[in-house]
């Protein structure tokens, strides 16, 4: 990877999803109408958007952790893994684009830190 890549992009990948998934939390943690009424058309209860809320928060500080981003952006990209086939198969809308972006990026950091992975 380009040392100007690794440099100055990746922290600005970061950041940006650190951003993202910190601001998707807290409004799940707060209950926001528009969260509560996505998890409620998933049928699976209202549990489960505080646990995809502890995912995102808890995996956008792991990026930041020496030693952990492998494991932050594997947590980010497989909760919007579960996003994108949620909208796909049970919410039946095409209006996912938010969720593909932030798993391509999420998964883009996975990458970059692969060699902290238990199988590298």
């Amino acid at each position: 990877m380009n040392p100007n890549v690794r440099k100055y992009g990746l922290p600005a990948i970061k950041a940006l999803i650190t951003l993202a998934f910190v601001a998707a939390g807290l409004a799940k943690l707060a209950g926001v109408e528009d969260m509560v009424a996505v998890f409620e058309d998933v049928g699976v209860g209202q549990w489960l958007r505080y646990v995809t809320a502890i995912f995102e928060i808890g995996g956008a500080v792991l990026l930041w952790i020496p030693g952990k981003q492998f494991y932050g952006a594997a947590l980010l990209a497989m909760t919007m893994t579960g996003a994108v086939l949620s909208h796909l198969f049970i919410l039946g809308t095409a209006t996912m684009p938010p969720a593909m972006v932030l798993l391509i990026l999420s998964a883009v950091i996975a990458y970059t830190y692969r060699d902290q992975s238990p199988l590298a």
